[in-house]
């Protein structure tokens, strides 16, 4: 079974991928960021996406949709230390058959693969109680305005990263803000991370 392992941090993603391949089963490939893991499933076939939720580049839900949008047979499994409501939300309107959080033991990761493979959805018990939460309110593309802008970059090069005008991002920004009841764009931005909407 192939498997990409998308993960930022170093020493997590070679735990995981020492742990992985001790089961006999499986070929991993490593990837350092969301950029990379996308170029990878771009280029090669994979049986499963297992990501990170929070990385530098694309994040683990954006590799979950963007698989989803490629009617791929790819599974993805999502492992974070990140319990939020919104995040499981999107995960499973994404298509993800898996939602486990880091800290797991190493056989419900296993069991949970296999599971996975095998067309059953799998997430953490505490976790599925969390996502019957609020609702998000955000379209994806304020989303993509708000966690830029979330990084510290302007309107112009917010405009520039998503292919569109300035008064567009601002718009979006400005929707953003008032849906979250934000004083600002970044207080908009904790409050959508503090949820899991960003």
């Amino acid at each position: 079974m192939r498997i990409l392992l998308a993960e930022d941090q170093a020493m997590v993603r070679g735990a995981l991928a020492a742990l992985l391949s001790l089961d006999g089963e499986f070929e991993v490939t490593q990837a350092c960021d969301g950029d990379q893991a996308l170029s990878l499933l771009k280029t090669q076939t994979f049986d499963l996406l297992l990501t990170d939720i929070e990385m530098p580049g694309f994040t683990g839900l954006e590799l979950a949709q963007w698989c989803q949008q490629q009617n791929s047979t790819i599974k993805v499994i999502i492992l974070t230390t990140f319990g939020r409501a919104g995040y499981i939300k999107r995960a499973i309107e994404y298509g993800a058959g898996g939602f486990l959080l880091k800290d797991a033991p190493s056989e419900s990761l296993i069991q949970g693969i296999k599971q996975v493979m095998a067309g059953k959805r799998v997430i953490d018990p505490e976790l599925a109680i969390m996502a019957v939460g609020e609702n998000d309110p955000l379209s994806d593309k304020e989303r993509k305005a708000l966690r830029l802008a979330s990084e510290g970059k302007t309107t112009s090069e917010i405009a520039a990263l998503l292919f569109i005008a300035e008064g567009t991002v601002r718009n979006y920004l400005s929707e953003a803000t008032s849906k979250l009841h934000g004083s600002n764009r970044i207080d908009a931005a904790r409050i959508a991370k503090q949820k899991g909407w960003l």
